[in-house]
Parts: structure tokens; C-alpha cells; sequence
């Protein structure tokens, strides 16, 4: 019987919601700089001594399910004698952020303690000042057991605000029932064999990061030559039918009918489709990956901080992670897991897509931070030249 699809199946591929509103609906959920925060200034009391509670939004299909229970929570739960109101309100993080921006952008209250938002919208909120600092000192787990490669993202270089949830990769998907292996962007994006049988994301930032390699640039420091020669690359590519359509992750349905033949594709979905269907193969792109993870963020105000951070301490259990990483299929963020993994589901202990080593992440990139106007422009021309 195949596993859910995930964090990056069910909603989170349903393309951009504010795309699907057109150009000034993403627009408008990007928040202006009137509304930045001091977190200093915009704080309050912290209820987790008296009020054993917390509220967690995160994405559907997230975390690790038994019928309708959730055994690595419940184990939290009974542990701590915290009760954990857990929310699945997360289906798109430009949606999402505009779910809360106009609270947020006040200083008033979200009603939720922990909320999961992938890297570029949670440098985003960052940058606002809409997140608390975390104590460490509630985060043993989480400091001796966070893998080396995500230690110290660009946007929150000392691990501030954010403890990862989870991570993965984008690279290419192909049907071998359908085609040979495809072992580049510059083939998916040139071979006649392929023409108007492959599909790209509708997420700018991993579109646009392999379009930026293809050109020679760094994604995570590229000018702006450089970005308008990526972006005329695309729309050269768009122009000659090469590209049958861009997606979500409805690429799997078409994957799997061979419709499209090779996609551009995420390492969760792609493990999850393997369990149904043996011609599905993943591709590590010669020109790199994308790499990117979803974070656990406390909001401005959030009464039951310390709280939350027990949560997040609790995944960094080795065991506990274990658990989540064999029911998700995305990337541990958590050293030891690969270890426990062994009584969990031995299969999954040699997963690369799960327990990748430091060669098979050495050629992986993030998206450059930007700040609130460029990233407008830039979301803007992507969307015209993907015709959102």
C-alpha cells in the first residue's frame, strides 16, 4: 500500500494560491515594510508554567499518523503533560502569511504558538520582526543533534528564531517505462526526445535556481544581469514547447501516466510514488540540487513559548525523528536518527533522499535572500513568463 504523499503532495503543490489569484493577489500577500516589528517592543506574557497547552500549525500529512493518532506527539503529550492543539492550516506559505500578516504587522496575537514555514518566508518574517527568539536553554536536543549542513542558514545564521522541521531536495523525476535516464537540466530543458513531455514547479525560487546554474550563476549570489538572463533562458524554453506545463505536485499524476515523461521534482514525492510504481527513478542534476527546509517559527505574542520549544526539543530525539523521517520521507534534520532508523524501518537506513551524506549535499544550493520589493519584482516576472 503506497504512504501518503506529504508535506509537498496534497496542498502544499496546488501551485502558488496567490499565483492562482494572479500577479497582484501574490502581490498583496507579501506585507510592506510598515509593517515591521520590534520584537523587543511587541512581546507578552509567557503562560506555559500555569497553562499546560500549545497550539502547532503546520502543513498536512506532516507528521507521523496511526489512523487518526499521531504517536510521536502523543509521546510528547504524555511526557510532558502538555496538551497540543495541533492544526493542519498550512497548505501554502504565501497563504498562509497572509492568514496572519495583518495581526502580525500590529502586534496582536495569531492564536498559535508554533507555526512551520519554509526558509524563504520564514527569512521573511525575520526581517519583519514578527517571531520571538528562542531560548536554548530550553533546546539541548536541538543544539547537540541538528545536523552540521543546516546550522547556519544565511537568514538566521546562529539559529535564532528557526529549528528545522524537515528538509529535501529538488532535482528530476523520470518514467523509465517512457524514457531513458535524464541526467541533467540541460537535457530536461533540450532534448528533442523530451519536447512538450516535461514539467517544471510553479515555485519561483526552485525554477529559477536551476534556470540560474543552467547560466552559470550562483543561486544563492547572483546579480541582476544575471537573473534577466535566466529569466530570458525560461521564456526561450517556455517559447519553443519544450515545457509541457508547470505544476504543483499534480506533476505525479502526469508522471505516472507518462504524460510527461521527466519532471522537475521533489524528493518526497518521488519516494512515495516509488512505493507504487518501480519506474519512477530520482536524479541528482549534474548541475546541483535545491535545497531547501521548513521551520519551526514562534510568533510574536505566542503565550506558551517555553512550551513550544519542549516540542521542538522532543523531535530532536533521535528515536522520536526516526519516527517522523519513515512516515514524511523528507530529509532528518537530526544527527542519530539514521541509527535509530534501524529498529523503525531498516529499509528507509540507506535512503539518500532521507539520510544524505555530506557528497550527495556538496553540490546543493538555497535561493539568495531578497529583500521585500525584489522579491515582489522577482515573483512578478516569473509568473508572466509561466503565464500565472
Amino acid at each position: 500500500m503506497g504512504r501518503p504523499i506529504g508535506r509537498r503532495g496534497l496542498l502544499r503543490g496546488a501551485s502558488l494560491s496567490a499565483l492562482a489569484l494572479g500577479v497582484p493577489g501574490l502581490l498583496g500577500a507579501c506585507g510592506t515594510e510598515s509593517q515591521v516589528q520590534n520584537a523587543d517592543d511587541c512581546q507578552g506574557p509567557d503562560r506555559s508554567a500555569e497553562e499546560k497547552e500549545l497550539v502547532f500549525s503546520n502543513w498536512p500529512e506532516y507528521i507521523d499518523q496511526k489512523g487518526k493518532a499521531m504517536p510521536s506527539l502523543a509521546q510528547f503529550e504524555q511526557a510532558t503533560g502538555i496538551t497540543v492543539t495541533y492544526n493542519t492550516d498550512v497548505n501554502d506559505n504565501n497563504e498562509f502569511f497572509a492568514k496572519v500578516k495583518d495581526q502580525l504587522g500590529s502586534c496582536e496575537p495569531v492564536g498559535r504558538d508554533i507555526i512551520t514555514l519554509t526558509d524563504w518566508m520564514a527569512a521573511r518574517m525575520v526581517s519583519l520582526g514578527w517571531l520571538q527568539k528562542l531560548d536554548k536553554a530550553n533546546l539541548p536536543n536541538v543544539e547537540a543533534n541538528l545536523v552540521e549542513s543546516l546550522r547556519s542558514p544565511s537568514w538566521d545564521p546562529e539559529r535564532d528564531y528557526s529549528v528545522p522541521w524537515q528538509s529535501g531536495v529538488t532535482g528530476i523525476a523520470y518514467n523509465a517505462k517512457y524514457t531513458g535516464e535524464v541526467g541533467s537540466f540541460e537535457e530536461l530543458m533540450t532534448r528533442q526526445d523530451l519536447k512538450g513531455k516535461i514539467s517544471l514547479l510553479s515555485e519561483m525560487g526552485d525554477t529559477m535556481l536551476f534556470m540560474l546554474l543552467l547560466e552559470g550563476a550562483d543561486p544563492e549570489d547572483f546579480t541582476e544581469d544575471e537573473w534577466q538572463a535566466s529569466l530570458d533562458r525560461l521564456e526561450g524554453y517556455v517559447g519553443s514547447g519544450q515545457i509541457r506545463r508547470f505544476t504543483g505536485n499534480d506533476y505525479i499524476r502526469d508522471l505516472n501516466a507518462g504524460n510527461v515523461v521527466a519532471c522537475e521534482a521533489w524528493s518526497g514525492d518521488v519516494i512515495a510514488m516509488q512505493y507504487d510504481n518501480p519506474d519512477i527513478k530520482w536524479v541528482v542534476p549534474e548541475e546541483g540540487l535545491s535545497l531547501w527546509s521548513d521551520n519551526l517559527l514562534v510568533p510574536n505574542l505566542a503565550e506558551h513559548k517555553t512550551n513550544a520549544e519542549k516540542l521542538m526539543d522532543h523531535y530532536y530525539q533521535p528515536e522520536v525523528a526516526a519516527t517522523l523521517a519513515a512516515w514524511v520521507n523528507y530529509i532528518c534534520p537530526v544527527d542519530g536518527a539514521r541509527e535509530a532508523m534501524e529498529k523503525i524501518d531498516p529499509s528507509l537506513v540507506d535512503n539518500e533522499l532521507i539520510f544524505p551524506d555530506e557528497e550527495f549535499l556538496a553540490n546543493a544550493y538555497g535561493f539568495k535572500q531578497l529583500d521585500v520589493k525584489t522579491r515582489q519584482q522577482y515573483e512578478k516576472d516569473f509568473a508572466q513568463v509561466i503565464g500565472a
